[in-house]
């Protein structure tokens, strides 16, 4: 009676068919649309942790989930994340994001805040990549950095520039524009 009763919870919680492929269909979805994954291994932590770790992700449009390592396997299969497949083993967390660098970087700040996140491999555009080279890659700046100071550095030769014209204006003693003087009215 017993040994039933633990084999009918265990069917409760295995998903049927149809939900694993919902799920397949579901990050095959985000795996086409992602440049980077990144896998960590998550055992011991704490749920409070997984909830900020998730809100983090969300921030930084990064997809977050816990999956079975099978139906990973079967959602990169065929696609350039495919070398992956072997690295998935044990309790992972699957991160995924369009952004090349928003995946490492929400997973490498979050393990550095909880030692029990422990970043197992990812992969970029086909290239697998290991947990030092994802900690490496988290520490490129994001593409909205990069715009940022690309557009302070425009800014600032164009500012300087300006700069350099009022002192050679200045140094050569022209004052400024003087103002234009109104024309007698002529009479008719």
């Amino acid at each position: 009676m017993h040994v039933k009763c633990i084999l009918d919870m265990e069917e409760d919680l295995s998903l049927n068919l149809q939900e694993k492929q919902t799920v397949v269909a579901e990050v095959s979805a985000q795996v086409a649309q992602s440049q980077t994954i990144v896998l960590a291994e998550y055992r011991g932590i704490k749920v409070a942790d997984i909830t900020v770790l998730r809100a983090n992700a969300r921030k930084s449009g990064v997809y977050l989930h816990v999956l079975k390592n099978t139906l990973a396997r079967r959602a990169v299969q065929g696609t350039s994340f495919e070398p992956l497949a072997d690295s998935m083993v044990g309790p992972l967390v699957y991160s995924m994001s369009a952004d090349a660098v928003a995946a490492a970087k929400v997973m490498s700040d979050f393990a550095k805040t909880n030692n029990k996140l422990v970043i197992k491999a990812g992969a970029m555009n086909g290239s697998l990549l290991s947990a030092e080279q994802v900690a490496v890659l988290a520490a490129t700046p994001s593409r909205d950095e990069l715009i940022a100071r690309l557009m302070a550095t425009m800014n600032a030769t164009t500012a300087k520039f300006v700069r350099t014209l009022a002192a050679i204006r200045d140094a050569n003693g022209v004052a400024d524009a003087p103002a234009v003087a109104e024309a007698p009215a002529e009479t008719v």
